[in-house]
């Protein structure tokens, strides 16, 4: 995980509240410190989000001004800023205050019992992928042609060996050659994983950490269906996107190629964080022994 470049403390935050809300109280408790953003529990019912090196300052602030006007669209809620906070102090970056989702994270339950939110899952991708505008953001690692993530994914290679690393190398080239995208580029979440799907019981409950957030091929996000699934969970998953709305079998090809670049890139850059760790390894499994 990257360094942080700001020490995001309570005492820090607590600063940030009271200054710019000044009738905004409560307890207040670190429970996330992501790559990007560190995240505090206000209360019961708010959260706050805070960049914690520049490098996620701009995905911040994409959140503010796209999040607002995509999450009307979307069948379960997402973390839309309900304040947006300003640098202050010895605090130099835009920060957010969003509503707190009373659940847990995906990767923390057990696979064989995620079925339950495969098809929710499907079917909220099939709405978050509609047409984005000319000034979407873009994002140079998410929704590009599968086959600009070539130096990417053998740069993380050192990270395998053995049978996994010659099935990688294998079964690499052929989906590179998928044809790509043709459609017009669509709204992504950018970050499709289990720790960003927050569920509660047998229920999907909301998709937070849209700090990726960018428009192109909707592949990407379909990943999941391995990072997340099981072979059932993830035939659940493409049914339902298909019936929402449209995918085409060039897509879930490039769909495969995109859960096997980021299960390597999570099992490279995860050595501090074994929850990370592990959504990579049952990725590249699920992408290695998919026969369909």
């Amino acid at each position: 995980m990257p360094p942080a470049e700001i020490d995001v403390t309570v005492d820090r935050v607590r600063a940030l509240l009271r200054a710019q809300l000044h009738g905004l109280d409560g307890p207040l408790r670190r429970v996330a410190n992501g790559w990007d953003n560190v995240i505090f529990r206000l209360g019961t019912d708010l959260a706050v989000r805070l960049p914690r090196r520049a490098l996620s300052v701009q995905l911040v602030i994409n959140e503010q001004r796209w999040l607002p006007m995509i999450a009307p669209r979307l069948p379960w809620p997402v973390p839309a800023p309900v304040w947006v906070g300003r640098p202050h102090g010895d605090y130099p970056w835009p920060w957010s205050i969003t509503r707190w989702f009373d659940g847990r994270p995906m990767h923390t339950v057990p696979v064989r019992d995620r079925l339950s939110y495969a098809a929710p899952l499907g079917y909220f991708l099939a709405r978050m992928h509609f047409p984005a505008p000319p000034e979407a953001p873009g994002n140079p690692y998410r929704g590009i042609p599968l086959d600009q993530r070539d130096d990417r994914l053998t740069g993380h290679l050192d990270a395998l060996d053995g049978a996994q690393l010659r099935a990688v190398r294998r079964l690499w080239p052929a989906l590179a050659r998928t044809p790509a995208w043709y459609g017009p580029p669509l709204w992504l979440h950018g970050d499709p994983h289990p720790g960003n799907v927050v569920v509660r019981r047998d229920q999907l409950v909301a998709m937070i950490d849209f700090g990726d957030l960018t428009a192109g091929d909707p592949a990407t996000d379909l990943a999941i269906g391995w990072l997340g699934f099981d072979a059932r969970g993830r035939r659940l998953l493409a049914d339902t996107y298909a019936g929402a709305g449209y995918l085409h079998p060039d897509t879930w090809a490039r769909a495969r190629g995109w859960a096997l670049c980021l299960s390597v890139a999570l099992i490279a850059n995860s050595d501090d964080s074994p929850a990370f760790a592990a959504i990579g390894w049952h990725g590249l499994h699920q992408v290695l022994t998919d026969d369909r």
